[in-house]
């Protein structure tokens, strides 16, 4: 059986005492890291760079790396343990028989070089997370540790190689699971799961997709994916990059601190309307017209309107170079032309390659005639007055963001490039009202913003990063995954969401149609369905939706042994429900961690009025909660993501009203419901959505 020892009461350490030995280790750790670090601070580099760029290049790294090598107090610097049968195998490390290695959040040696604590990414690491009593992976003793504030308090032993011992539940990886929620999101290493694991150490070249309901750590599993990889292939993502992609920025804001805290600085983070912002966006579409701005079909329609401006030649042109008079007719002009057209590059290097492919045509004359023109002579030719001037006309500059506000306010030119593709109806749909001339004046929207960016691709290649990870990406539109895409052409992806939480009137219908738009159709699609953060009780209640929102998804099975608390009150016959409401966060606001009161939209104001009459302080979405101030107001359209100790979630009935659709609504209900960790009231004075029954 596994074992829990408390912190013990004398103060001495004997021979005989683990815990003290465990944490003498930890004390020793912590004075080789500080070591570590006073290394890096004493590096002296004045004389071994060869100039002031290489010298401010270096300084940097060092400075990342002194960051890097931070101790923070109250962060565990290992929390796990494993003891070999033997020698690990080469394929995983060196080492002698039954050696040990302390598994942690980043590598610890001491002054001469030996591990004191080992990367969770090394190869050795790995059983801790995948061994088990039925493949114990060579492993005799796992043990756990558990910590208060920082100091060592308690271990838990699982011999995995011993037959007699039979395998248990750990306590401390319960407690680690069910710790009270205070502050920002907070990484998962000391828990991931076997499942998870895989993923995490999935390789570089493919992508992933996962489907995982409330609760199942996709966001977390996602995270430690990218400082996976940048421990394993760190020089090739120094030069290539990474992005985490969110749904807004109080979702990024919640989740900044995990990748720090294991040591990965340099992860970039963004949300999709980041990526596209080419020119400020002002204004909002009705429903239907962002449904149709945000299809697939749109980007044919951009690429008929930007090749549009190409043009057969009709004249020859004539390059006078001194004495002599050279002539590319137009027939010759035209297959070159159309050579261009056929290779499908993109317009902007299509336009580039045009005078030096006219050029060319000069230069084969040249050497027919007797003359023998180098490299130099091309490039004139091609820089010739004449010939810019025939590239002007047969293959003009397009501006991307012109060409999409022309054809979303002139019907003609719509019309022509959106024939067989769009119906005359939607093509209605997405005309402006009142013709815009200026593209400074204009009050773009979100959806107009992708179509920019669609055309700014289609007339220059987007750079494209190493990895990104795109978080919530069930509520993408196909034309914001192919925004996504262009970010990981030479690149692998980890797509993480859930199809039942899709909350935009485009929300993705399959995993394959959206992978398909993202340009990865082969990734491999996985499903988490142990819940690790929603109580039994509440999970089940809000599975009661998934048969109306997402027939056919597996729901999740919590593997909490915690059943939360959960309780649905009606207040409709008190005077004042409000009251009631702000009543039910006081008596959640008793217990430790923090709790969040989630609310339709239009519902906000007036229980933000009712809290402060009741003297009740609280914080918006992405503000960190602290000792103090341990309640955030949730409008239900920003708590997807979020989560808290406790919920208090007012009319569910609005929440789903709230919403242009009921599908939609309820798709909403479900994320608002999942967002508890320890209990959840549902307050209502309506009648509750008939779905929950």
């Amino acid at each position: 059986m596994s074992s829990s020892v408390p912190v013990p009461v004398a103060a001495p350490t004997p021979a005989d005492d683990p815990l003290g030995r465990e944490r003498s280790h930890l004390t020793d750790s912590r004075a080789a890291l500080r070591a570590m670090r006073e290394d890096a601070e004493a590096l002296d580099i004045k004389d071994v760079t060869a100039n002031w760029v290489n010298a401010a290049v270096l300084s940097r790294q060092i400075e990342e790396r002194i960051k890097a090598l931070a101790d923070l107090s109250h962060t565990p610097l290992f929390f796990g343990r494993l003891d070999y049968l033997h020698a690990p195998g080469a394929d995983q490390a060196e080492g002698a028989e039954g050696e040990r290695f302390y598994i942690g959040r980043r590598h610890v040696h001491d002054a001469d070089g030996d591990p004191m604590v080992i990367d969770w990414r090394a190869p050795v690491s790995q059983p801790f997370y995948r061994a088990s009593k039925k493949d114990p992976l060579d492993i005799a003793l796992r043990r756990r540790f558990g910590y208060t504030a920082g100091d060592l308090t308690a271990y838990e032993d699982e011999h995995l190689s011993d037959p007699a011992e039979t395998a248990a539940t750990s306590k401390l990886l319960q407690q680690e699971i069910e710790r009270p929620r205070v502050g920002p999101m907070r990484d998962i290493v000391a828990t991931i799961q076997p499942e998870q694991d895989e993923i995490v150490r999935s390789g570089l070249g493919g992508s992933v997709c996962v489907q995982g309901g409330p609760g199942t750590g996709k966001t977390a599993v996602g995270l430690h994916r990218v400082a996976y990889l940048l421990y394993a292939h760190r020089e090739r993502l120094a030069r290539t990059g990474t992005l985490v992609i969110g749904p807004n920025s109080s979702f990024l804001h919640y989740i900044e601190q995990v990748l720090p805290a294991l040591g990965e600085l340099e992860v970039k983070q963004a949300t999709v309307d980041d990526l596209v912002a080419h020119v400020e966006v002002r204004g909002t579409d009705p429903a239907p017209a962002a449904v149709i701005k945000g299809d697939a079909r749109m980007a044919e329609v951009l690429r008929r309107a930007v090749y549009s401006h190409v043009t057969l030649p009709t004249e020859p042109v004539v390059v006078v170079r001194g004495s002599r008079r050279w002539r590319v007719p137009a027939y010759e002009l035209e297959v070159i032309v159309r050579e261009l057209l056929d290779r499908g590059i993109r317009y902007g290097a299509a336009r580039e390659a045009l005078p030096q492919r006219i050029a060319h045509a000069v230069l084969v004359q040249m050497e027919r005639s007797g003359e023998a023109p180098d490299d130099r002579v091309q490039d004139a030719v091609a820089r010739n007055t004449a010939v810019k001037a025939t590239v002007k006309t047969l293959w003009p500059p397009v501006d991307p963001a012109k060409l999409v506000l022309r054809l979303l306010t002139d019907a003609d030119f719509l019309a022509v490039h959106a024939a067989e593709v769009l119906t005359e109806d939607e093509q209605k749909e997405i005309l402006w009202a009142k013709p815009i001339r200026s593209v400074k004046s204009a009050k773009w929207s979100a959806a107009d913003a992708v179509l920019i960016d669609e055309t700014t691709d289609l007339v220059q290649r987007t750079h494209s990063l190493g990895h990104v990870v795109l978080d919530e990406a069930q509520d993408l539109s196909p034309m914001q995954y192919r925004a996504v895409g262009r970010r990981c052409t030479t690149g692998s992806a980890t797509v993480l969401g859930d199809l039942a939480q899709g909350t935009t009137p485009w929300a993705t219908r399959s995993w394959e149609e959206a992978l398909g738009h993202l340009g990865k159709s082969d990734a491999v699609v996985e499903e988490l369905t142990a819940g690790f953060r929603v109580p039994t009780d509440v999970i089940t209640y809000a599975s009661r939706l998934l048969p109306h929102i997402a027939p056919g998804l597996t729901p999740v099975a919590s593997v909490r042994e915690n059943p939360g608390f959960f309780e649905v009150r009606d207040i409709g016959g008190t005077a004042a429900p409000d009251a009631e409401v702000v009543a039910a966060c006081e008596e959640l606001l008793r217990n430790e961690g923090s709790t969040g009161l989630i609310a339709a939209d239009a519902r906000i104001p007036a229980l933000a009025e009712a809290l402060g009459a009741a003297g009740i302080g609280f914080l918006s979405p992405g503000e960190e909660t602290t000792e103090e101030t341990r309640l955030t107001l949730v409008p239900a359209s920003l708590a997807k993501g979020l989560e808290y100790d406790y919920v208090v979630l007012d009319e569910p009935r609005a929440v789903v009203d709230g919403e242009p659709d009921e599908r939609t609504g309820l798709r909403r209900l479900y994320v608002a419901l999942t967002r508890a960790v320890s209990g959840l009231i549902v307050t209502h004075v309506g009648v509750l959505p008939g779905e929950l029954g």
